[in-house]
């Protein structure tokens, strides 16, 4: 059940309609089977692969909390493994696979391996993580085991964020589906807002660049080198609205009924570097890896060439998390490097744009706008390989993009889906965050009269209605 389809729609009323008609004591088991019946509406046998799960995670966090030394170890250790096992399973087997076969291809050998006809689950990597992070604090005592088995299941099951995030942390989830929510109007009507908003970024600007993109990296041999750069600028937007969209959507259905998810986006491409970018863009899984994998290992607490180690590991781990492809963890490598990279390159340009620009605010103006716009090509040029998905795709992208001589296929300008299309989308989507990033939305929108607002809202939506591409194109991250 997609976000951005009328089905979805009516489920949401439904839904909502009956939680605040029902007694409090019985809105978890509601919400419960709704969020069964929303998860079953992709590949319902998947329901029974969830469920052992949080079978498993419920009575471990009991074994965790009542033992010590290296019994709470071994009982933190099975739920990990059945996790990342049964992730890896479905997630990784074909890919381990075709690696083996390469290798022992080049060895002259043929291991008797067979693929598996395997459907990823949708969602699986998000529910994973945050299931994993259940044990984790009950196993560092930051958390209490939750008794109610319903309770726990919901939290790992909360249709808002059940598929692709974010990855919500126990401490913020469990204590509000415990508490009774009073319908609050300003909740229902910022919630309705944040929907509308995720909506708009997702039919009106992802789906419509989706054209363009598909069409360059299903044949780049095909489309002139102008096109390529035309199609991975708007991948990165493409991402980003799809998947902060979908975040938006999320959160707002979820405060409608009192319930408040946390950030998983903060204008990450106002970020001007790419250290800073990853501490805006996917909050959930980047402060997940940090609290749980980085620190652990030492963070940046130990020598400077562990230090480089520990972050090369993690930026390639969450690449390997995205997907199973040598694509992905090329694009956490190009990451991991410009990180690296960045104390010893950045003094210089910083200092060679002190020499050539004015000591004032114009200068400063420019120069953060060059480290705004380095960032995002750098982000840009990382995507192309996490698009491509393998190397001999990648390869033939970069290629072209060095080569100015050869022709090919000339983008549709007009159109629906065309090109102007596409730009006008994206300016309109960069105005209206602007406004907003710069407080124009809180200190001039929001003290215009209710008239002119409730106008403007409804115009919002109907520019959705009527200017939407509604293809019912999946979330890119469902395939996560």
């Amino acid at each position: 059940m997609l976000f951005n389809s009328f089905e979805f729609l009516w489920f949401f009323i439904a839904v909502t309609l009956a939680f605040y008609i029902l007694p409090h004591r019985y809105r978890w088991l509601m919400l419960l089977l709704s969020s069964c019946y929303f998860y079953m509406a992709f590949v319902p046998v998947y329901i029974v692969i969830l469920g052992a799960t949080i079978i498993i995670d419920y009575f471990a966090a009991f074994w965790i909390d009542r033992t010590e030394g290296k019994q709470r170890k071994v009982a933190l250790a099975v739920s990990i493994i059945a996790n990342v096992g049964i992730l890896s399973f479905f997630k990784y087997y074909n890919f381990a696979v075709e690696n083996i076969l390469q290798v022992a291809g080049w060895m002259q050998t043929k291991p008797d391996i067979p693929y598996l006809e395997i459907i990823l689950p949708v969602g699986l990597s998000f529910h994973t993580f945050q299931a994993m992070s259940y044990t984790i604090e009950v196993y560092f005592k930051r958390q209490q085991p939750e008794r109610h088995f319903g309770i726990y299941a919901l939290y790992v099951m909360f249709y808002p964020q059940l598929v692709a995030g974010p990855i919500e942390r126990p401490q913020n989830i469990l204590p509000q589906l415990h508490e009774k929510k009073a319908f609050i109007p300003g909740n229902v009507v910022s919630g309705l807002k944040l929907m509308a908003w995720g909506l708009f970024k997702k039919v009106i600007v992802s789906d419509r660049l989706n054209y363009i993109i598909s069409a360059v990296y299903d044949q780049p041999n095909s489309y002139a080198n102008w096109s390529i750069i035309i199609a991975a600028i708007f991948f990165t937007f493409q991402l980003y609205c799809d998947f902060s969209g979908y975040s938006d959507i999320a959160r707002g259905s979820a405060r409608v009924m009192g319930y408040e998810l946390m950030l998983n986006f903060n204008f990450p491409f106002y970020s001007t570097s790419v250290k800073e970018l990853w501490t805006r863009w996917h909050i959930s899984l980047n402060t997940w890896f940090r609290d749980y994998v980085y620190i652990p290992l030492g963070g940046n607490k130990v020598g400077k060439n562990r230090m480089y180690l520990n972050i090369l590991f993690i930026f390639i781990l969450s690449g390997i998390w995205h997907g199973a492809g040598w694509g992905f963890i090329l694009f956490g490598l190009i990451n991991a490097i410009a990180i690296l990279l960045s104390p010893l390159i950045r003094p210089r340009w910083e200092k060679m744009l002190r020499g050539i620009l004015p000591q004032n605010t114009i200068g400063h103006s420019i120069r953060t706008l060059f480290f705004t716009l380095s960032t995002f090509l750098i982000l840009t040029l990382s995507f192309i390989p996490f698009r491509a998905v393998d190397f001999e795709k990648t390869r033939l992208i970069f290629s072209r993009l060095m080569d100015w001589t050869q022709p090919g296929i000339t983008l549709k300008l007009s159109g629906y889906t065309g090109l102007y299309s596409c730009l006008l989308a994206i300016v309109f989507l960069e105005l209206l965050q602007m406004a907003y990033y710069k407080g124009f939305y809180h200190r001039f929108f929001m003290k215009l009269p209710f008239v002119v607002r409730f106008l403007a809202y409804n115009l919002f939506l109907l520019l959705i209605m009527g200017l939407g591409v509604f293809e019912s194109f999946p979330f890119y991250y469902f395939q996560f």
